[in-house]
């Protein structure tokens, strides 16, 4: 199991007894000083400054427990703003239309990135509108995705 996924187990709970939508984190280690930016969201009213600093009290005295992570490291508590990350088949299926940008490993068709509206969620497999064409990307193989807010 990777540490992400780990992290993911333990961390969920806490957020969602707290009452907030465990969104998703990202974790990048590192020898001198890793980060581990949580993402938290209240669909109904949004995150306020005071809930962030609520779960990072939460989640960094069980971070001091279980001591998961060796080394120094940053944690980050943060709403997903409005250029939000996805991270689940169901994130990208809840804002099916919205532009995304994506980026990918191992290449697709020789591209690492892709910018176009979501068009469907087919099991794992995200299907977006790239300049009018069809590019179904598996789920597995995006490293990162954000929601792309158009201004009028």
């Amino acid at each position: 199991m990777s540490n992400k996924v780990r992290l993911q187990a333990m961390l969920q709970p806490v957020v969602e007894d707290l009452g907030y939508e465990f969104v998703g984190l990202e974790f990048n280690p590192s020898a001198s000083h890793g980060l581990l930016r949580v993402y938290i969201d209240k669909p109904e009213t949004g995150v306020v400054v005071e809930d962030c600093a609520r779960v990072s009290r939460e989640i960094s005295a069980l971070l001091d427990v279980e001591d998961p992570i060796p080394g120094q490291y940053t944690l980050e508590v943060s709403s997903p703003g409005m250029d939000r990350p996805l991270f689940t088949p169901e994130q990208f299926a809840r804002f099916q239309g919205e532009m995304v940008k994506v980026s990918v490993l191992p290449p697709l068709d020789g591209r690492r990135k892709f910018k176009g509206r979501i068009l469907a969620v087919e099991d794992s497999d995200i299907r977006l509108d790239v300049d009018g064409e069809s590019v179904t990307i598996p789920h597995e193989r995006i490293q990162k995705a954000r929601i792309q807010p158009v201004f009028d």
